[in-house]
């Protein structure tokens, strides 16, 4: 049976090649820094994540959620081209104008940034970001006609192929500009694939008018939010840019690097959660939700908070460890950075989508928004480095509180109004502070009795990693001990994760 005539039963197995290759390129992704930190100059990795934050910004803004809305169109037609034709033309010209503006505003943005060495790569940045722009639509356009396994495809040949030209010009000795070269070249073919593609197999035409305005009032939305959370998430990342040289920007990046372990496991049971809210709702037992929201986010709790205890414990074994000792003064940093798991905890996204209350999603949003321009301005300012990371967590915290006082309402009903206390899951919060904080505190207490034996360690990532590793069995020791004495088997809480995330 072919991927178009599957009954609809098979939809949780096609899923499963777009998990496994997004599992894999996320660890290609995690790799290319790790690499880049290590063959670079303090000065050149900070001028990287420079080219790089300006590419991506414009890379979420500009497409305006129009790829997005092929979600939501292409499974509802039979006449699918132009649909997809009307997101390769609106790509193409966002990518255009990306190019426009980096060549018009680079060197603003140099002078801004107090690094004049961004202007040699004004041509090759414009051009990977017109081109990368341009092929936005490549693997959704495959997910959204159920070519699930094809899309799978895509994203390991294309994300294996970038984490190539990334590293390997470094590695060669080509440098920065070797790189910038490749990726040009890259992000060049994959919009040649992309148009080669996305058409293939579509009946139709390429444009239609009244087609074109109801997929662009559709993706108005969603672009809008876009255009405001992006700009805010990044914020701090270009304050701080425009405030320290590029080799103090590097360890400031370093600082604020994020393994991808909260969107592996976040995603996919918010995405759960939304369906059993569904479920809920079309049974008439709405008033179940509150249950299945304490559920995910207590089983999210064991897992998140020991993973943040044990970063910000074991933070200078895991930074020396990943990028090496000149990136140790990016521990203060880094620890700060360490909320953000944390503050994952609560899938109230998830809830408040399920519910219909996506106003609240906007507002928190534009909240986050507001408070963190002039956070940032006085942080950098005042507190350097430090202050703006400390900006961008008061901010989050700030959002995910104005997202916490709509999810009571979302989970209500008229006979049972429930209040933010009722919606959090206490227990298991408690058990799982207690333990992470505990196997923590035996980390700390192993660095201050073993400080002095790691100075003699050969050179080589195998006896870095080594402090590392030492930290981790403990600390795993101690939190699984704790749990245990507090009744939790982890285990069963492994095993229901491990089945959210294959759904």
């Amino acid at each position: 049976m072919n991927e178009k005539s599957a009954p609809a039963s098979s939809f949780l197995g096609k899923a499963g090649p777009l998990v496994l290759a997004r599992l894999f390129t996320a660890g290609l992704t995690l790799s290319i820094p790790l690499v880049l930190a290590r063959v670079l100059s303090l000065e050149d990795y900070g001028t990287y994540y420079q080219l790089f934050l300006i590419a991506t910004t414009l890379y979420y803004v500009l497409p305006f959620g129009v790829v997005q809305s092929l979600y939501y169109f292409v499974p509802r037609t039979e006449e699918k081209r132009p649909w997809l034709g009307q997101a390769l033309l609106f790509t193409s010209g966002a990518g255009l104008v990306g190019a426009a503006l980096v060549w018009g505003l680079l060197g603003f943005v140099a002078d801004r940034f107090g690094n004049p060495g961004l202007l040699p790569y004004r041509g090759t940045l414009a051009a990977y970001t017109a081109f990368l722009i341009g092929s936005f639509p490549l693997e959704i356009s495959l997910t959204s006609q159920g070519r699930t396994k094809q899309s799978a495809l895509v994203y390991l040949v294309s994300d294996a192929v970038r984490a190539a030209v990334m590293v390997v010009p470094c590695l060669l000795g080509a440098g920065l500009y070797g790189m910038m070269m490749a990726v040009a070249g890259f992000a060049f073919l994959r919009y040649v694939a992309t148009w080669v593609v996305v058409p293939r197999g579509a009946s139709g035409p390429l444009v239609r008018a009244k087609l074109w305005r109801e997929q662009l009032v559709y993706a108005a939305p969603f672009g809008a939010a876009m255009a405001l959370a992006i700009p805010q998430q990044n914020a701090h990342l270009y304050m701080v840019a425009g405030a320290v040289t590029p080799a103090l920007y590097a360890l400031y990046r370093v600082g604020c690097f994020q393994l991808p372990v909260v969107d592996l496991l976040y995603t996919p049971t918010s995405e759960v959660l939304m369906v059993r809210l569904g479920e809920l709702d079309k049974q008439g037992r709405p008033e179940e939700g509150v249950l299945a929201f304490r559920e995910a986010a207590g089983k999210l709790a064991f897992v998140f908070l020991p993973f943040a205890a044990f970063l910000f414990a074991a933070a200078p074994e895991f930074i020396g460890a990943l990028f090496g000792a000149k990136f140790l003064p990016a521990v203060p940093i880094f620890r700060v950075s360490v909320l953000g798991v944390v503050l994952a905890i609560l899938p109230m996204d998830g809830v408040l989508r399920a519910r219909g209350h996506t106003r609240a999603i906007f507002i928190s949003y534009l909240l986050k928004a507001v408070v963190t321009v002039p956070l940032v301005w006085l942080g950098v300012r005042h507190f350097g480095m430090m202050g703006g990371v400390v900006s961008w967590a008061l901010a989050e915290v700030v959002g995910k509180c104005s997202l916490l006082v709509r999810v009571p309402a979302a989970l209500s009903t008229p006979e049972h109004p429930l209040r933010v206390r009722d919606v959090i899951p206490w227990g298991e919060l408690g058990k799982a502070s207690l333990a992470a904080l505990a196997a923590g505190v035996g980390v700390f207490l192993l660095r201050a009795g073993t400080e002095h034996a790691w100075l003699g360690l050969p050179e080589g990532f195998l006896w870095r990693v080594l402090p590392l590793a030492l930290a981790g069995l403990l600390f795993l020791a101690g939190y699984v001990g704790v749990l245990y004495a507090t009744g939790v088997r982890p285990l069963s809480v492994l095993a229901s994760l491990r089945a959210r995330r294959a759904g």
